[in-house]
């Protein structure tokens, strides 16, 4: 066996990939730094160079990943006992989904009002920056509501709204659900497809480490200490925010709902969410939260249905902690005090306005659409979002780990109300070990499940 395929082998196990991951991230911090320090343009252009071909080759498979994970998903809940079973599936994930985007947005508001990110700061925001928050599209209950239905599907996926193939996808895979034998060619090809691309993403993820590199490395080189010790406030805030949901909340709910202990709950994802902390995107760690549920012991049929959906509308890190606290600190910086109402509408955006987060730019609509729902004037949403957009990225990582943990919860925490929840000692063990399905050193994957493997199991 050539040297070449043994390093290949040996990096694809889930042990020695995490090591790499880690790796990743040392390095890639210890470049941006020197890359700031000594002012190399080509390293800190090679480094956003790299990140950006990591980034680009995950959004390629986002879209498509996403319509054919909710279709065969919903396809899938045919085996779980039918329409009735698939009806209260469905009920408990949204109320569990809005029920936990409560209490992150509760946790929000508290840290918010406690620790009032903002107070006496004066920021002047970037007139550039302004003026391309002016160009963006703001969120809006209209716009929302008017842009569910594609007038042209092909336009959706090309254009990638999310959104709109979210609904597509929804109401495809209910066709096939209702058509039953007569739509059986287009859910195995479905299911074909879904395969496919599921091994592109996992072909994919086998270079994470490298894209590492480059996505930290380009994060520590591009923004320097001035603006995250003016922002520091806010970004401590989300942070620690975040952490209360990730670490607290959502332990808490599954060991006494679904008695899954904190120490297996992380052994088993904590390698998706450092995965989701650099990559900054919910899509891309959908085939990685999708097995962590699997393997957490959530039915396969369930899991390719709860956590696809999830991916597009479970968002407490961005939908809830974030925007309750950017618009705490928008208003103290802007002097514009928030009345008890207020605080009720933050609640109720952060409950009800979740599909606005579908989408690479879902931070931004969720922000602009609880700002202008607790009254805020056009000028101070603008100057507001303009102050907080140069450190997103910063806050993008905690956020979307906090998005991911919570779209593997949720399937959890309904599987075990449902009891559909169970895990092979034997196989859990296999693979904890590194010699299961899902730890294999194999060259090439033998199925879409294993080829994401190297995240899957414990680090």
């Amino acid at each position: 066996m050539s040297l070449v395929v043994r390093a290949a082998r040996a990096w694809r196990k889930p042990r020695v990939f995490a090591v790499l991951t880690l790796a990743g991230l040392a390095l890639g911090a210890l470049l941006g730094v020197a890359a700031r320090l000594t002012g190399a343009d080509w390293l800190a252009t090679t480094l956003d160079t790299v990140g950006s071909l990591f980034t680009g080759l995950l959004q390629f498979t986002v879209v498509p990943l996403v319509f054919l994970a909710i279709v065969v998903g919903i396809v899938s809940l045919r085996d779980l006992g039918g329409g009735r079973a698939a009806a209260r599936l469905g009920g408990r994930t949204v109320a569990w989904f809005a029920g936990t985007s409560l209490i992150a947005v509760l946790i929000g508001l508290a840290i918010g009002l406690i620790g009032r990110p903002g107070e006496g700061v004066t920021i002047a925001a970037d007139p550039a920056d302004v003026e391309a928050v002016g160009e963006r599209t703001a969120g809006s209950w209209q716009s929302l509501l008017s842009g569910l239905i594609p007038d042209n599907p092909v336009a959706a996926f090309a254009e990638n709204e999310v959104l709109q193939v979210v609904v597509s996808a929804l109401l495809v895979g209910a066709a096939a659900y209702a058509l039953k034998e007569k739509a059986d060619p287009f859910v195995a090809f479905s299911r074909s497809a879904f395969e496919i691309v599921l091994t592109i993403v996992g072909w994919i993820i086998v270079l994470a480490p490298i894209g590492i590199v480059g996505l930290i490395g380009n994060a520590f080189a591009t923004y320097g200490s001035g603006v995250v010790s003016s922002l520091f406030g806010l970004i401590a805030a989300v942070y620690l925010g975040c952490a209360l949901v990730l670490f607290g909340v959502y332990p808490l709910l599954l060991k006494f709902v679904a008695g899954v202990g904190p120490r297996r709950f992380f052994s088993v994802t904590w390698p998706v969410l450092q995965f989701a902390f650099v990559s900054r995107s919910s899509g891309a760690s959908l085939p990685l939260s999708r097995q962590a549920a699997i393997d957490l012991g959530v039915d396969r049929n369930y899991a390719g249905f709860a956590v696809p959906l999830g991916t597009t509308t479970k968002m407490d890190g961005c939908a809830a902690v974030y925007p309750a606290l950017a618009t705490i600190f928008i208003a103290h910086v802007a002097g514009y005090p928030l009345a008890a109402w207020q605080y009720l509408v933050i609640i109720a955006v952060a409950v009800f306005g979740a599909l606005a987060t579908a989408g690479t730019t879902g931070w931004f609509t969720m922000l602009t659409l609880t700002l202008a729902a607790v009254g805020m004037p056009p000028e101070v949403i603008a100057v507001g979002i303009a102050v907080v957009i140069g450190i997103d990225p910063i806050l993008d990582m905690m956020r979307t780990a906090t998005n991911v943990a919570g779209q593997i919860t949720v399937p959890v925490l309904v599987a075990g109300q449902e009891g559909l929840l169970g895990q092979d000692d034997d196989e859990h063990e296999a693979d904890e070990h590194g010699t299961g399905e899902h730890g294999a050193g194999e060259p090439e994957p033998r199925s879409a499940d294993a080829a994401a493997a190297p995240q899957h199991s414990p680090a």
